[in-house]
């Protein structure tokens, strides 16, 4: 019973320091676990879609379907970058805001970066 405590306390040690050196560290988490992805080219900026269905749907009610996303950096030490995606309906005469979607959350992904050759 007194071996498996200490293993448990063994891997809870472990645990905590981990997490300390991926946070603490400059550029352990990149180094071990990859880069975050790149930002939208368009992030913040309200653009019109045409192509997915949903858009098809709002021409055919006549509005208009604008999408945006925007960047939430970390918001606790724990807490990672998320990407939120708006989406709007406009009617195209008066400019006013039909109906609006609720947000939806992202991770940002991280990619891993291969070695370059020797």
């Amino acid at each position: 019973m007194f071996y498996a405590f200490l293993v448990l306390v063994g891997l809870v040690a472990l645990a905590v320091y981990v997490t300390l050196i991926l946070h603490l560290v400059p550029g352990a988490a990149e180094e071990r676990l990859g880069v975050l992805e790149p930002l939208p080219s368009d992030l913040g900026i309200w653009r019109t879609e045409d192509s997915p269905p949903d858009a098809e749907v709002a021409t055919a009610r006549g509005l208009v379907r604008q999408v945006r996303v925007l960047h939430e950096p970390a918001s606790s030490w724990f807490g990672s970058e998320r990407l939120v995606r708006q989406v709007r309906y406009r009617d195209p005469v008066t400019l006013d805001i039909v109906h609006v979607m609720p947000d939806r959350i992202t991770r940002r992904r991280r990619i891993k970066r291969r070695p370059s050759p020797p």
